[in-house]
Formats: C-alpha cells, sequence, structure tokens
C-alpha cells in the first residue's frame, strides 16, 4: 500500500513538499470503506507516507523497508541512491543496488500498482 499511496497526491516530479503526508491524508480516506486495515497497521502506512521525504533511517522494520523501496526507486527521476540514507543492511547490498538502479531506470511499474493507479481515479 505504501508503493500505491505515498507518491499518489505529488503534483510534480520535483521538489513537492507536504506530497506524502497528502498521500496518508487520501488513503485514510479510503481506509473504512476499501483498505480495512487495523489502526496499528494504517498508523504505520500513514507515517511511512508522511516522513518518506524527511531522510529518517530508524524506526519500524515495516516502515524502513517502505523508505527503502522509495529510494531504491530514484533512479526514475536520474537520482543515484545513496546507500547512507538507506534503512537496512539488505538495501544497502551492492547487488541490490544494482538491481534496484537498472529496475527504476527501466521505469518497471509492478502490475498491482498500475492496477490501483486505474482505480484510484474513479474514487472521489
Amino acid at each position: 500500500l505504501f508503493s500505491i499511496f505515498h507518491d499518489s497526491k505529488r503534483q510534480n516530479e520535483s521538489r513537492d513538499d507536504g506530497h506524502g503526508k497528502r498521500g496518508g491524508d487520501f488513503a485514510k480516506t479510503l481506509n473504512n470503506e476499501i483498505l480495512k486495515l487495523e489502526n496499528n497497521k494504517f498508523n504505520l502506512l500513514y507515517y511511512a507516507c508522511e516522513y518518506h521525504t524527511a531522510g529518517l533511517t530508524d524506526g519500524d522494520i515495516t516502515v524502513q523497508t517502505c523508505w527503502d523501496s522509495d529510494r531504491l526507486d530514484l533512479n526514475r527521476v536520474k537520482i543515484k541512491t545513496d546507500p547512507a540514507r538507506l534503512c537496512t543492511s539488505e538495501a544497502k547490498r551492492p547487488e541490490v543496488l544494482k538491481w534496484a538502479g537498472k529496475r527504476a531506470g527501466d521505469l518497471y511499474i509492478p502490475e498491482i500498482v498500475e492496477i490501483w493507479e486505474n482505480y484510484l481515479p474513479s474514487i472521489k
């Protein structure tokens, strides 16, 4: 869900302060009817969305994994991932950095993200 919502309310591909919080707020509007996450799980999603651009690296492992996934995907906008900004030892592995950099550079979009991106505009 992080991959779907954290940038869902981004207004541009450059600087867009507050877009993560807006994405979390959007997820909040869908939680009771569609997502149906328990409070503790939703709170992790919201926190991960709101703070994904704050440069944080410590916290819950689920949140760290969300942040790493976003940072490993920066090559899609021609930004090289800085291993010092990653949270987990797995994400910092050279072979993971290389694989993720190529995948992002190729603009790969997982099928589940495409499905949700097509579905979300129909929700008012």
